[in-house]
């Protein structure tokens, strides 16, 4: 059964192309600059290397005909009828889901009234699948929502913020989180290579990439995790602040002449390590500068570290001291050594330990916590397609 993972940006499309249930990607991609002057587009088969294209992609249903043409050419699927289902990647579930679910009226219709919630997200997800019901009549789409791993396992203790109820009841303002796909396989992935079942450990997850959160797993449920109502809450990140005090954006714009989504704009898109460094927003670009000696590489990278210790401290806390591992993915989290060892080289008071020559790895799963650490470190690679593909098929079938 062949199964196609899509997640729509503004400008963007990326997608994989599954056989199922063997997980086995038969081909992957990403167009970009959709809606510019001049578009382009990237596709790999068989994990080869990815051929680059320049072309016109004035919008999404010409990028997803583009798409389903080159499969037909390259012969990875000889008909289109061979696509038995395409889920899509959705940021902002609200309230109203909690598993992923069939894409229909009523259910485009609750994704397109969440659109103030993740204004760049639900907009440009709708707009994908639109364009695959074009292309693709007749064949089931669903929507796999970054909030639902969450939401069916936090209380109203973690999810709640102690503002007037009222704002709660008309508005649904309460942390919802995100990247729950990615936590959701990090957590099943790191007990499978424990040896374990997910319902017998207890888990805490970080995906640290441009975007980051942490999650705190229960015996494969998640109880809480860093990012809010937005994805602004939490951690500082490439462009976002992370948490800090709301006074800070009726001041500024008060003091600059801004309104209040002016400012909010800026703690999403140029705070976090850009902010702070004025330099880059990039990890790779920080760690040369630390390295060179740049104390405000290292400022930025400290100021991090100490709110992502804070979070895996409070997590440790409430689990009941009983973590059995710690996960570390997503760009930063896979690919860099020194962001590993900086977070772990403050944990050891919950007794973790590291093998600094095994850390000194990128790109793939592995374990780092010597014999003796009370908790058990891993990097592994995030999959958020293969969750989709996962649940495309239990939902087509169903």
């Amino acid at each position: 059964m062949k199964i196609m993972s899509i997640n729509c940006g503004s400008s963007s499309l990326k997608f994989k192309l599954f056989e199922m249930p063997e997980e086995k990607v038969l081909a992957e991609g990403i167009f970009e600059r959709i809606g510019m002057e001049m578009g382009d587009y990237k596709i790999s088969q068989f994990g080869s290397k990815k051929d680059y294209t320049e072309v016109a992609l004035p919008d999404h249903s010409v990028a997803v005909e583009l798409l389903l043409n080159e499969l037909l050419k390259r012969g990875i699927v000889n008909s289109l009828e061979e696509i038995k289902g395409v889920g899509h990647r959705v940021v902002q579930g609200g309230k109203y889901f909690t598993e992923s679910a069939l894409v229909d009226e009523w259910s485009k219709g609750k994704v397109r009234e969440l659109i103030d919630l993740a204004p760049l997200h639900n907009k440009a997800h709708l707009i994908g699948v639109e364009a695959f019901e074009k292309h693709l009549p007749g064949v089931k789409q669903i929507f796999v929502f970054d909030t639902s791993f969450h939401n069916r396992g936090m209380k109203e203790e973690a999810f709640m913020y102690a503002v007037p109820w009222r704002w709660y009841t008309e508005y649904g303002i309460r942390k919802y989180g995100a990247h729950g796909t990615s936590h959701e396989y990090l957590s099943k992935e790191c007990a499978r290579l424990m040896g374990k079942d997910v319902k017998d450990v207890n888990i805490i997850t970080c995906h640290i990439g441009n975007g980051a959160s942490l999650a705190a797993i229960e015996g494969g449920v998640c109880k809480d995790t860093s990012m809010g109502l937005t994805p602004l809450e939490g951690v500082p990140m490439g462009t976002r602040t992370g948490n800090i005090d709301p006074t800070v954006v009726s001041y500024i714009a008060e003091k600059e002449g801004k309104d209040a989504k002016t400012v909010v704009n800026e703690l999403n898109k140029k705070s976090g390590y850009l902010g702070l460094s004025e330099y880059s927003s990039d990890a790779r670009d920080l760690e040369e500068k630390e390295e060179q000696g740049d104390e405000r590489a290292k400022l930025v990278f400290n100021v991090q570290a100490k709110r992502v210790v804070d979070y895996i401290a409070s997590y440790w806390m409430y689990l009941g001291g009983k973590v059995d591992a710690i996960v570390f993915s997503a760009g930063i989290g896979e690919n860099s050594p020194q962001f590993r060892e900086r977070i772990c080289a403050r944990l050891f008071p919950i007794g973790v330990k590291i093998d600094k020559e095994v850390n000194n790895q990128r790109g793939k799963a592995f374990k780092f916590s010597t014999a003796d650490s009370k908790i058990e470190c891993w990097c592994i690679p995030t999959d958020e397609e293969v969750v989709i593909a996962r649940d495309t098929v239990r939902l087509t079938q169903k």
